[in-house]
Order: C-alpha cells, then sequence, then structure tokens
C-alpha cells in the first residue's frame, strides 16, 4: 500500500467552517493571517510557503507585524558606526516626521501610496532639500526592513520628490566679511575670521579647544569639530584634520579672546567658544541668534558661516583689507585687539 504524501504544515476545519493553516519553521508555529472557505486553498497556501521556505525567501510573518516605530527603533540602533551628530539628526526626523503620521502601522501595510502621502504632507514647510533628507532616512528604514527579512519589498518606490533648488551661495565680498564681524557679540567674533581667514567649518571653529591653539608656533590644529547634537568628535575626513599657520594678526585676535577668558592654567580641551551658560554651543541657537543677526545688520541677510570660507585671505589681502583699514571699519576696537579683514600672512 502506498503511504499518502505528507503535506508541509497542517490544516483544520473551524467551527465557522472556514480552514486554518499552520506550520512550523526555526523552532516556532506560525498561522496563516487568513482563514480560508475550503481545504484546498489552505493547502494552496501551505504549498507557497513552502516553496518560499526552500528557496530562501521566507519571511517571519511576525515581522510585518511590528510598527513603524518599533522598526524606526531598531534601525537607529543597527549601525555603530554611525556618526553622533548623523544619529541626533536622524532620531529627530523619526520622532518629529516619521512617527506622528505612521509609527502605529504595521510595516507590512505600508503601501507607496502612503509614503508619498507622508513626503507630500512635508513640502508644504520644508525646503525641497529637507524633504529629501527626511525621506531618506524613511527609505534607509524600510531598506533595513528588508534586508533584515521582515518584509519582502520596500514600500519607498516610484515616490516623487520635489524638484531640488539648491543653495545660492552669497559671496562675501571683504567689506561684508568685515561688517558681519563687526556686528556679532564679542565673544564669537574670531569665530568669523577662522571662517574667512583659515576656511574653518562652523563645527570646527565651534569645537576648537585651547590645547588646538598654539601661540607660541602660531599655529592652529584642527583636530575635532562639534556636531550638531554637542559632541565633540574627529572630522569628518582623515583630510579634514589639519594645521593651519595664523596670520599674525589673527593670533593677535586669539590671544585677547583667550586672555578674556581668564583662568591661569586652563584645561587644553577646554572650549575657546562656548555657550553663554557655559558648555558647548547649540548650532541653531548660535544661528538664529547671533550669525543671522549679524548677517541681517552687514546687510548680507541670509548668508550662512559657510560663505565665509569662499572669503578667504588671498582675496581680503588683494582687495587692500589690511589692518588699519579693518581697525578704522570696526572704529571701537583697539589696534591690539582689532579684527583685520586682510590679515596677511607671516610671510607679509
Amino acid at each position: 500500500m502506498a503511504s499518502r504524501r505528507r503535506h508541509f504544515g497542517s490544516v483544520r476545519k473551524l467551527p465557522s467552517g472556514y480552514w486554518q493553516a499552520s506550520y512550523w519553521h526555526r523552532a516556532a508555529r506560525h498561522v496563516a493571517p487568513r482563514t480560508f472557505p475550503t481545504k484546498l486553498e489552505a493547502l494552496g497556501w501551505l504549498a507557497a510557503v513552502e516553496t518560499a521556505v526552500r528557496r530562501g525567501e521566507w519571511l517571519d510573518p511576525a515581522g510585518g507585524r511590528l510598527s513603524v516605530e518599533e522598526l524606526a527603533a531598531a534601525w537607529l540602533g543597527a549601525d555603530p558606526s554611525k556618526r553622533a551628530s548623523t544619529r541626533a539628526r536622524d532620531e529627530t526626523i523619526v520622532r518629529l516626521h516619521v512617527v506622528p503620521p505612521m509609527g502605529r502601522t504595521r510595516i507590512a501595510e505600508v503601501t507607496p501610496p502612503e509614503i508619498q502621502a507622508l513626503v507630500n504632507s512635508w513640502c508644504p514647510s520644508r525646503a525641497p532639500r529637507t524633504v529629501s533628507r527626511q525621506y531618506d532616512v524613511v527609505r534607509a528604514i524600510f531598506a533595513y526592513a528588508v534586508r533584515s527579512e521582515l518584509i519582502a519589498r520596500s514600500p519607498c518606490r516610484g515616490i516623487k520628490l520635489p524638484a531640488p533648488t539648491g543653495r545660492v551661495g552669497h559671496a562675501l565680498a571683504p567689506a561684508d566679511v568685515v561688517a558681519i564681524a563687526a556686528s556679532v557679540d564679542e565673544s564669537y567674533r574670531p569665530m568669523v575670521w577662522l571662517g574667512a581667514l583659515l576656511g574653518l567649518r562652523w563645527g570646527e571653529a565651534a569645537g576648537l579647544t585651547r590645547g588646538a591653539v598654539d601661540l607660541g608656533q602660531s599655529t592652529l590644529t584642527v583636530d575635532r569639530q562639534l556636531g550638531r547634537d554637542g559632541r565633540l568628535g574627529p572630522p569628518k575626513s582623515a583630510a579634514g584634520t589639519r594645521t593651519c599657520a595664523l596670520p599674525s594678526a589673527l593670533a593677535v585676535v586669539l590671544r585677547a579672546h583667550l586672555e578674556s577668558l581668564g583662568a591661569a592654567a586652563p584645561h587644553a580641551d577646554q572650549l575657546v567658544f562656548a555657550a553663554p551658560g557655559g558648555g558647548p554651543l547649540d548650532y541653531s541657537h548660535w544661528r538664529h541668534r547671533v550669525w543671522l543677526p549679524a548677517a541681517a545688520a552687514a546687510g548680507v541677510p541670509g548668508a550662512g558661516f559657510h560663505d565665509l570660507r569662499r572669503a578667504n585671505a588671498t582675496a581680503l589681502v588683494a582687495a587692500g583689507v589690511d589692518i588699519k583699514t579693518a581697525q578704522t571699519r570696526l572704529g571701537h576696537f583697539s589696534e591690539d585687539r582689532m579684527l583685520c579683514g586682510g590679515v596677511a600672512s607671516r610671510a607679509s
């Protein structure tokens, strides 16, 4: 007598008359997410699952039941190599722009139209670049779900994003740099010159420590930067670590600034520029409280700190903005503490 073929999984008839299918895999029992009107349909569903298992395409049904919020939390903690500032930015995007509208939705139920609707909801109040950045986070979250075999396909497919407008940089003239420096709070004025003369980024200037400034050798070492999360870390790349020669007048400015901070024996890790209440600067607060008002007062509203990198020392010197000229433009600054626009190099 021929033996009957043993089916993958099992089926049983419920009191309702419908059929339930279930199977064991990876030491766990999995039940079909729905019941079937006939036994044949239940067996057909099991056959499809068996084929997926044999092909290595099986997905844990429980994975699709995770909520978007649970998936996002797993994604945020999955990459130990991610920079602290990037992690902080991603956490903010998830908390403010992803979880509120769809955090409770099961990931298996999220569709491309729902992702498109989410993107569209950001557009009225966000710049195109910001929308793209937020969408990149959502796309990465669902790509992680696919890699983790929680879902078969990402719903981030065919999504339309707003056309990028691109950031229009401000070509700051030497006079603009001088005017911005004159308008910035005195305790942060050297940051303007670090950006304009040495090309330091905001995070590099804000993360500058006393140990990185060697006035005896007239050098400044960039070996760390302040992230948007308020933490100090290394520059973004190996090329970002560098030692810069200090123009003589900029060395004078930094010396005067360091002396104004006091402390006879300052610690090498003490920040050169700190928040009013102490501790590291907060970029958003500094930008709105210090930078934007100064840029507006200087007649270049909307200019960014990064624009200072374009206004380098060569351009300032070529324009003839020397120490005496800058002193005159700033007026109230004494000669030994004034900020110059065309601070010449040591060779000048």
